[in-house]
């Protein structure tokens, strides 16, 4: 029998290597650039790339909570295996943020609080379905609270993030999202990242409405956080992987409050609601679209995260 050998789409860039479907080898590889980490693009004002974060000053192998100053300014997100310790977010309308130690950090690379940087560590593979397009699956059982990979692409702004998402290229796969984080009444961040170009294995995760993943910001580094996916609950090795493009809130986002006003604006012309194939009981039938980011900048919800993609298949 000639078997193939695997093929790594990101090309030895990441620490596991992110394995594709032979079928579907020549289309990924010509498709679009494999970056592990965020890039700069336009209307992006800070650098993903740059510290712009202090570092702790332990010495030992991992950090302890009581003398370690990240923890003590940011508080500890993961136990000593680096799972995540608190999974009240996956269905909650708020979380705790998550910052890292970094490369300004004194404790080694093997730190428990050095996770999302790690990058990839399980086994995926990057295959065709049935309905939805290109997926993602674990070759491996994954526990819950686990990190698994990153939305990682290009960072843009927003009238950027507006201006594509209306573009003719973006009628068929949008690959743009944009979380939000609140930090109290009247003050937000916003974070805008598109893999259509330039990503990395996260940018073929489907959407469900009964995902295995959800999505958080991370800080590592810099002040610009990581979109980073974690378990949910524990996941069965071939199992799909999949989140909630609305970031966990259904339908009735600040996206859904604006739709009205922005299907009176002609910006919005061409835009159709897709369907959505994910099979989940709960299913609500059509993607998320994320209509906030051609109306207005301002972020009329109260969550604290608040993600939303629309891929156009």
């Amino acid at each position: 029998m000639n078997v193939q050998p695997s093929v790594d789409l990101s090309g030895g860039l990441e620490q596991v290597p992110v394995l594709i479907e032979r079928n579907s080898r020549v289309v990924l590889k010509t498709e679009f650039q494999y970056s592990p980490d965020n890039i700069k693009g336009p209307g992006c004002t800070v650098d993903p790339c740059e510290i712009t974060l202090p570092g702790c000053s332990c010495h030992l192998q991992s950090c302890c909570t009581d003398t370690c100053s990240c923890f003590q300014a940011h508080g500890q997100a993961y136990n000593s295996s680096g799972t995540l310790m608190d999974l009240t977010a996956v269905d909650s309308s708020f979380c705790s943020p998550v910052f890292e130690c970094n490369v300004l950090c004194s404790c080694s690379d093997t730190c428990s609080n050095r996770v999302v940087q790690r990058g990839v560590r399980h086994s995926l593979e990057v295959f065709t379905t049935d309905k939805k397009g290109w997926g993602v699956r674990t070759l491996e059982p994954i526990l819950s609270g686990t990190f698994v990979c990153e939305y990682a692409g290009e960072m843009i702004g927003f009238e950027e993030a507006r201006s594509r998402q209306l573009s003719p290229r973006c009628e068929k796969n949008n690959y743009i999202i944009a979380v939000r984080e609140h930090a109290g009444p009247g003050s937000f961040v916003e974070t805008f990242v598109d893999p259509s170009v330039v990503g990395n294995v996260g940018r073929f995760l489907n959407h469900s409405c009964l995902p295995n993943l959800f999505m958080m910001p991370v800080r590592v580094h810099s002040v610009v956080p990581r979109l980073a996916l974690f378990s949910r609950r524990d996941i069965d090795a071939q199992e799909e992987l999949t989140f909630d493009y609305s970031g966990g809130h259904s339908q009735q986002t600040s996206g859904e409050l604006l739709s009205k006003k922005a299907a009176q604006d002609s910006r919005t012309d061409g835009l159709q609601r897709k369907v959505c194939y994910c099979g989940a009981k709960t299913c609500a039938t059509f993607l998320p679209l994320d209509l906030s980011i051609l109306s207005s900048p301002i972020c009329t919800s109260t969550l604290l995260l608040n993600g939303t993609r629309g891929r156009h298949w």
